[in-house]
């Protein structure tokens, strides 16, 4: 893994070694960042990252402004890693366009649990020449270049914006539950709930215009892709 680069901002510089120590165990380089500044000028200079890891409260510029402005130029996986357990403050990180919100105190082991399910997800999938391009109802999703477009219009998604994307298409016409789209898009390595999935498909909605209608819900089950 040691092509994989992941920035860590965080301006504690305990909380910074204690993630390097155990991410660099995995074989992971690690990029530091002790306030949100230095966390935009590493993301602008490193175009090889494959994963932010933001705390929330940072000097200079907070973490969700950091996610915002990585957010609206690419799709890099980003982990929001905060004190803030209210509902609300992780709502507001999803809805700037994380992928994973790790609520201090968190246990070192299950932090690396995440990113790895995060790096497997997104750098370690192969997809045959004959899959990588899905179009349907004027949505092309890419799965090479990881780019959607709608009416020929390519459109801004995070990671889990795409994957949940890519899924529905996938299994268009069949109704899927909660948690089968958790097991899936998320898999079994997210420690999280349901609400995170309506978080998201309410963003991926918003993105898709009037396509966003493909997407039905199936009130007190989950969803299903359907033009």
């Amino acid at each position: 893994m040691s092509d994989v680069n992941i920035l860590i901002a965080d301006d504690e510089q305990r909380i910074r070694k204690l993630l390097k120590d155990f991410l660099s165990k995995e074989g992971y380089n690690i990029l530091e960042a002790g306030d949100g500044n230095e966390a935009l000028n590493i993301y602008d200079t490193h175009p090889d990252l494959s994963l932010a890891i933001l705390d929330v409260m940072m000097p200079e510029m907070n973490g969700y402004d950091v996610a915002k402005y990585i957010r609206e130029r690419s799709s890099l996986p980003i982990i929001m890693l905060t004190a803030k357990s209210a509902e609300e403050d992780e709502l507001k990180g999803f809805d700037v366009g994380a992928d994973e919100y790790i609520t201090k105190p968190f246990s070192p082991k299950i932090l690396v649990a995440r990113v790895n399910a995060v790096i497997r997800r997104t750098d370690g999938k192969t997809v045959s020449d004959t899959k990588k391009i899905m179009d349907i109802g004027g949505i092309e999703v890419d799965q090479g270049a990881h780019t959607v477009k709608i009416d020929g219009e390519e459109i801004p998604l995070s990671v889990k914006e795409f994957e949940l994307l890519s899924y529905f298409i996938q299994n268009k016409g069949i109704a899927l539950s909660r948690e089968q789209i958790l097991n899936s898009v998320w898999d079994y390595d997210y420690f999280g709930d349901a609400r995170t999935i309506d978080t998201h498909v309410k963003k991926l909605r918003s993105k898709m215009g009037e396509k966003g209608d493909y997407i039905k819900t199936i009130w007190g089950m989950g969803y299903k892709f359907d033009v």
